[in-house]
């Protein structure tokens, strides 16, 4: 998934400029995130190459699509990417970090996604890839904090995290008093370890609200480039080989 262009079925993405090019962990968040028709404004956080809000705009084609950007090559080609997409009118990109977004914007979402930074570098190293990755630009504590002043009344938060970030992400949850609604354990195969959790919350709405948490696992392959029936089903939307 490292070349300068990435094809999908309904639209394609320019990767040359961007430091993070298309990877499985965007992918799974964009195809596995709950999705309805009342989802009517959806922010992508730290859109880079635009690939989630492009899943998602093919997904849910008459939502307005916003996205957050900080770095200035990302930004451009993310644009560049959405007025190739075939819903080009609904897609805006802003490039500013989230922290001033959310502090600024009176906008409310239905839907708030992110890929997040999630590495340290505390040589604060000038190699672009692994700035893109360092999570001292945004770090998970203001991502939660400025997604609660963000959200519509019923919306929700999603996000694609390592899983050695669960027990931090859950005393997130409850210092912003949000709820977890579904979550999704990924395994590369049946005999990896967890590597990456899929999470899907919401604001509590009061203390004696009852929530149901789904809890389930998904294994990408059997062997190395076979595929799972599960994942395949999950991303054959997207994928030109699935």
């Amino acid at each position: 998934m490292n070349a300068s262009y990435f094809q999908f079925k309904q639209f394609g993405v320019s990767q040359d400029r961007c430091a993070m090019k298309v990877g499985t962990d965007g992918v799974l968040l964009g195809a596995w995130v709950h999705v309805d028709h009342n989802q009517s404004r959806i922010l992508d956080i730290g859109s880079g190459t635009g690939v989630i809000a492009l899943m998602l705009a093919q997904r849910c084609p008459k939502a307005e699509i916003d996205g957050v950007e900080l770095d200035a090559e990302a930004f451009e080609q993310c644009v560049e990417n959405f007025e190739q997409s075939p819903w080009d009118i609904n897609l805006f990109n802003y490039h500013i970090s989230f922290q001033e977004f959310a502090s600024e914007i009176e906008d409310k979402y239905d839907l708030i996604v992110s890929n997040p930074p999630f590495f340290d570098h505390p040589d604060s190293p000038d190699n672009s890839r692994k700035l893109a990755r360092d999570k001292s630009a945004l770090p998970l504590d203001a991502l939660i904090s400025g997604a609660a002043e963000l959200l519509s009344k019923e919306g929700r938060l999603a996000l694609v995290l390592p899983a050695t970030e669960e027990q931090y992400l859950k005393d997130l949850f409850q210092k912003h008093n949000f709820v977890l609604l579904r979550m999704t354990k990924v395994r590369g195969n049946d005999q990896s370890q967890v590597k990456r959790i899929l999470i899907e919350c919401q604001k509590a709405k009061s203390e004696n609200t009852s929530y149901d948490t789904v809890i389930d696992e998904l294994i990408i392959e059997r062997q190395r480039h076979t595929y799972t029936e599960q994942y395949k089903a999950l991303v054959r939307e997207f994928y030109l080989k699935m």
